[in-house]
C-alpha cells in the first residue's frame, strides 16, 4: 500500500548544513524546477557523487526525502518534484536570493496567538516555525517580525491551520519600557544569530571555485537557513560589529561567480 504525498511540504527546520540529506535537498531545490520537475535516478546519484556523496549514501538520503514528501517516484525509474513542495521552495527562493533588511521606519508585525490546550501540537509547531522564519519572542504567545514578512506569516498560519487562533498587528513605533535596541536583544538571541553568521563565513574557506557545481551547492546549503533565522533587523538596533552585511555581500559575490557554471554542469549531466 502506498502512502499519498502530503498536501503541504513545510520547510525542513531540522536541516543541518553540510549533511547528505541537506545537500541533496539543496540540490533538488535549486535544479529540479528548471529541469521540468523530473530527473533520472542515475543523474541524481551522479550529481550527488559530484558533491562527494557515495552512491549508497545518496540513495538512502533520496529515500528519506521521498518519505518527507519532497520527491515522488516517477514511472520512468526517476524522481519527480512533489507539487506540494513548490510553495515551500518558492518561499525559500525569496528568502535565499532576495535578502531584505529593515530600514529605520519600516513597519513591524506583531503576532498574538492563543491556542487551546487541546491543540498543544499546533502551539508547539507554531512557536518553532515562527522562530525559524525570524520572529522574536516578546512574551508567551506574542511574537514580533519585520513587516515585510507578513505574507510569509499568513502562509505559515494557513499551512498549520492556525489562522483562527492568531491576531496580527502592524506598527511603525513599538514602545517597550526599555530602549528599543535593548528590547531587540531580549526578543532575539543575537549571540546565536552571530554564531550562525560566523559559521557561514567560516564555511566559505572550504569552497573550491575550480569546482563550481560543488562550490555553489555547498554555498547555498550553508547559507539557506541563515536568512530565515536572521530577519534583517535595522542596523541601528544591532551591535556596531554585526556581521550580517558581510555575510550578505560574500554570499552575493560568490553566487554571481559560481551560479552559471554550476547550472551548466547540471545540464551536461542530465
Amino acid at each position: 500500500m502506498t502512502t499519498a504525498p502530503p498536501d503541504v511540504v513545510l520547510d525542513d527546520i531540522e536541516a543541518r548544513p553540510g549533511s547528505t540529506t541537506s545537500l541533496l535537498r539543496t540540490l533538488i531545490g535549486l535544479y529540479l524546477r528548471p529541469l521540468g520537475g523530473r530527473i533520472s535516478s542515475a543523474a541524481l546519484v551522479r550529481l550527488a557523487g559530484d558533491l562527494g556523496i557515495p552512491a549508497a549514501r545518496a540513495r538512502t538520503a533520496i529515500t528519506r526525502l521521498k518519505k518527507r514528501g519532497l520527491l515522488l517516484a516517477a514511472p520512468d525509474a526517476g524522481y519527480a518534484l512533489n507539487p506540494a513542495a513548490v510553495p515551500m521552495l518558492e518561499r525559500g527562493d525569496r528568502r535565499i536570493f532576495q535578502v531584505r533588511a529593515m530600514r529605520p521606519h519600516d513597519e513591524w508585525l506583531l503576532v498574538s496567538a492563543t491556542i487551546p490546550e487541546t491543540r498543544r501540537d499546533v502551539r508547539h509547531q507554531l512557536r518553532r516555525r515562527l522562530q525559524f522564519i525570524g520572529a522574536g519572542a516578546v512574551s508567551a504567545g506574542l511574537w514580533i517580525l519585520p513587516g515585510h514578512l507578513a505574507d510569509e506569516v499568513e502562509q505559515l498560519l494557513a499551512e498549520l491551520e492556525a489562522r483562527c487562533y492568531a491576531t496580527l498587528f502592524h506598527t511603525r513605533d513599538p514602545a517597550p519600557a526599555e530602549p528599543l535596541p535593548d528590547a531587540v536583544a531580549r526578543w532575539w538571541d543575537l549571540d546565536a544569530l552571530r554564531a550562525e553568521h560566523d559559521r557561514f563565513l567560516t564555511s566559505l574557506d572550504h569552497l573550491d571555485p575550480a569546482e563550481p557545481f560543488a562550490a555553489y551547492v555547498r554555498l547555498i546549503d550553508s547559507w539557506r537557513v541563515l536568512p530565515y533565522l536572521d530577519p534583517g533587523l535595522p542596523a541601528a538596533l544591532l551591535p556596531a560589529d554585526w556581521p550580517g552585511e558581510r555575510s550578505v555581500a560574500e554570499f552575493q559575490r560568490l553566487s554571481e561567480l559560481l551560479a552559471a557554471s554550476a547550472a551548466a554542469h547540471v545540464r551536461r549531466v542530465v
